[in-house]
């Protein structure tokens, strides 16, 4: 069984089905096939603790990505801090669905392969993020 799930610690009102909307778009436009991609959302401090133990960063993040990928067939598990993701919609000038989308578009991106270390690197991913944003996100609007 193929699908997208999600989780929350006490948090609603996101905008959930059109993420799982979008996302198996997002990977069959990239020509991968759409695994089991789990999207848990949680605080800064729940985000902060799995950042320290998983990856040694001491510091807030919006998304880490767990990658399950098995050949062409794109699975992981995204936790995003929906305490990050406001206030990035309000630093950026746009909706919390508008972020949200972005964050959860990068977390797939990262599931396909792109990374985001480099100078050039992150430059790909935004362009990405981006492309994403204009062909499924604005397009709804």
């Amino acid at each position: 069984m193929i699908f997208i799930e999600y989780f929350s610690n006490e948090i609603s009102g996101l905008p959930i089905d059109s993420i799982t909307e979008t996302l198996p778009v997002l990977v069959s436009l990239e020509s991968f096939e759409l695994g089991d991609i789990t999207l848990i959302f949680c605080t800064d401090e729940e985000l902060l603790a799995i950042n320290k133990e998983h990856l040694a960063h001491d510091y807030y993040t919006d998304i880490i990505t767990f990658n399950y990928n098995t050949d062409s067939l794109i699975s992981g598990d995204l936790f995003i801090s929906v305490d990050r993701v406001t206030d990035n919609a309000m630093q950026l000038g746009v909706s919390l669905e508008e972020e949200l989308h972005r964050v959860c578009f990068h977390g797939v991106l990262h599931l396909l392969g792109y990374n985001d270390k480099t100078p050039n690197e992150i430059d790909a991913m935004r362009q990405k993020e981006n492309f994403y944003l204009n062909k499924l996100f604005h397009v709804k609007q």
